[in-house]
């Protein structure tokens, strides 16, 4: 049975992976609040990745880090210290976790990583200033680190548009705010948590031999977005 890391999988994005995985798979999850599931394949480490040593773990198949931010101000109100948390959120701290189990991911079969970009890197959306710039940095880091593992390790990215979680429940607080956020997108709808498990679960598969350095939109068909 394969073991996968998963790096803030109480909520959101990262617990829809963890509900899917948890029938077929050893699951680690560290966060800094527990799941409210219980599996006998679960195991949960309490931990704050930007601030704590991460636990040591003897072997794993696969890390995924899924901890992100939604941080929408105008340029005006951003200050220095918003970029600076966004970046250590979601690439600083992703550094973090890939150093400390890229040994054990190396001793694996077919080992892989899985982080999370938007689209909001592509689109150039307004108030996204500062998480656009953090998550540009993830694609980076992706794309270099696809060259630089391969072929022993593949990594991918997932960016997807606006996704029914408690990280994005401000741009998704009334019907008003759904209904305009819908209509941007070509398919008429947003994202479900699942949905985008689903495709993280293709990536890290033994399915997926092909593909690594890549960033994977799901974006309901959006070319462009204005607000």
């Amino acid at each position: 049975m394969r073991t996968i890391i998963v790096i803030g999988g109480s909520k959101g994005i990262g617990n829809a992976i963890i509900t899917k995985l948890l029938t077929s798979c050893k699951v680690i999850n560290i966060s800094r609040t527990s799941p409210e599931l219980a599996h006998e394949n679960l195991t949960h480490f309490s931990c704050d990745v930007t601030q704590d040593e991460l636990p040591s773990i003897k072997n794993a198949d696969t890390l995924i880090y899924c901890p992100g931010s939604i941080n929408l101000k105008p340029i005006s109100r951003l200050s220095i210290d918003d970029f600076k948390n966004d970046f250590e959120i979601n690439v600083l701290s992703a550094v973090k976790a890939i150093q400390k189990y890229l040994p054990i991911l190396k001793n694996a079969n077919a080992p892989s990583i899985l982080m999370f970009s938007t689209v909001a890197t592509k689109l150039g959306m307004p108030f996204h200033a500062s998480i656009a710039v953090a998550k540009s940095g993830v694609e980076g880091l992706v794309k270099s680190l696809g060259a630089e593992l391969a072929p022993k390790v593949q990594i991918n990215a997932i960016a997807p548009t606006v996704t029914n979680t408690q990280l994005a429940s401000k741009l998704l607080r009334n019907d008003k705010m759904i209904e305009n956020i819908t209509e941007r997108h070509p398919l008429k709808r947003i994202l479900s948590p699942y949905e985008v498990a689903d495709m993280a679960l293709f990536l890290i598969s033994d399915k997926n031999t092909a593909i690594s350095g890549q960033i994977f939109e799901m974006d309901c068909g959006i070319v462009s977005f204005k607000i």
